[in-house]
């Protein structure tokens, strides 16, 4: 699609405007984002994924107790939950927030094709709240991209713009609530279902649910911080350097202080470590392999034994097709004509063009990728490791 193709979901902007306008600058309304929205859970079935082993969840009390029984103004509690916790809930003033439903429930995975607009790879997941009346999380900041979408019910946002990192927030609880939240002027909505809400990074907000049956789903991005970045790059960086790479004072002047470290000997050391790590092919294979970093390691299944290339291929030429596992991340990127680096579940893998752009787009996984090099080789590495499945008949679209 073009990029100046106007989007309903974006009120009518193109993806070149919402880019230019908005993405990382400013908030942006959307009224009738998504006209024929039904909300792909119940409360009841998100409050189940919220009861399973494995499956990140909180509930947050506005009204709590600590440890001793003393009320305390939030209280926030961490799954898995039993039938007894949602049975002593009040009729208000609670959330509960389930982390990552698209990697368990397909028709919430399908909801990410929408955005498609934005790289894939910048999608972390889609974590989906239930409140009733009251129900908030308290005015907070994060530090990603956000589309708030309103699934059912009714929520009230308020904004209170872009908070310096330092903003004090309340001691003692485990979550980063502002003390201080001044809403901005024309800066407070209640949204109705298929209405959104698109945060910048670093901007103040505060929903509270006005309706016993508030479902919203956050649809995040990542973006690594500069400490994860630096860290995770030198340590890869570090496993392919030798031994022999050494910091060198070949042909120094005598010092006039052996006790100093002085100008010339830190220049040495700082052209060792940035002409070490200026590498443009290195961190491209770095990047592709942190940005596709699975959320959840645990979530992909290895096979118990080893597939057949000849049994794949057969299956695949008898009709048969391959799915990416909900939860795995794709990416590419060129190196030549012939060869590109696909990039899967934080490894990077060498395969023909053709056949990276394939698999890390939602293109079928069928008979015709058999046509590239090593595609039925490495189509069987990716089911062994968990990346792809084969089609269960049993899936349900739900929890």
């Amino acid at each position: 699609m073009p990029a100046d193709t106007p989007l309903p979901m974006l009120g009518g902007l193109s993806a070149a405007d919402f880019l230019g306008q908005y993405w990382q600058r400013k908030p942006l309304l959307i009224r009738g984002a998504f006209p024929d929205i039904e909300s792909p859970l119940s409360p009841d079935e998100l409050a189940g994924l919220a009861c399973e082993e494995g499956i990140e969840a909180r509930l947050v009390e506005e009204h709590g107790r600590d440890a001793k029984g003393n009320p305390k103004p939030w209280q926030v509690s961490h799954g898995p939950f039993g039938e007894a916790t949602f049975a002593r809930l009040p009729e208000s003033d609670w959330t509960l927030l389930v982390q990552a439903v698209d990697h368990y429930v397909p028709a919430v995975a399908d909801l990410l094709e929408a955005f498609s607009f934005l790289p894939r790879w910048r999608l972390d997941d889609i974590m989906i709240s239930y409140a009733p009346p009251g129900g908030s999380v308290g005015p907070h900041v994060d530090q990603y991209d956000v589309f708030l979408l309103q699934a059912s019910g009714q929520r009230r946002w308020q904004l209170g713009g872009a908070v310096d990192e330092d903003a004090p927030i309340i001691d003692g609880i485990d979550l980063r609530i502002l003390e201080h939240f001044e809403v901005e002027p024309d800066q407070d909505w209640v949204l109705e279902p298929g209405d959104m809400l698109y945060l910048p990074p670093g901007h103040a907000h505060h929903g509270v649910s006005q309706s016993d049956d508030c479902m919203t789903l956050s649809v995040g991005f990542r973006a690594l911080s500069a400490d994860e970045s630096v860290t995770s790059f030198a340590d890869y960086m570090g496993e392919t350097l030798p031994a022999s790479l050494r910091y060198s004072d070949a042909g120094m002047t005598p010092p006039t202080d052996p006790g100093e470290l002085n100008d010339e000997a830190l220049e040495r050391m700082r052209r060792l470590i940035l002409d070490t790590l200026d590498d443009p092919a290195q961190l491209a294979q770095w990047f592709g392999r942190a940005m596709t970093q699975p959320k959840y390691v645990d979530q992909l299944v290895p096979q118990e034994e080893p597939t057949p290339v000849e049994e794949l291929s057969a299956e695949l030429e008898a009709g048969g097709y391959l799915e990416r596992t909900l939860g795995s991340r794709f990416a590419w990127r060129v190196l030549d004509d012939n060869q590109a680096t696909l990039f899967v579940d934080g490894d990077g893998l060498a395969c023909a063009p053709g056949l990276a752009r394939a698999l890390a787009s939602q293109a079928p996984i069928d008979a015709e990728l058999l046509a590239y090099p090593g595609a039925a080789t490495l189509l069987a590495g990716l089911l062994d490791r968990g990346s792809l499945s084969w089609p269960t008949d049993d899936m349900e679209d739900d929890a």
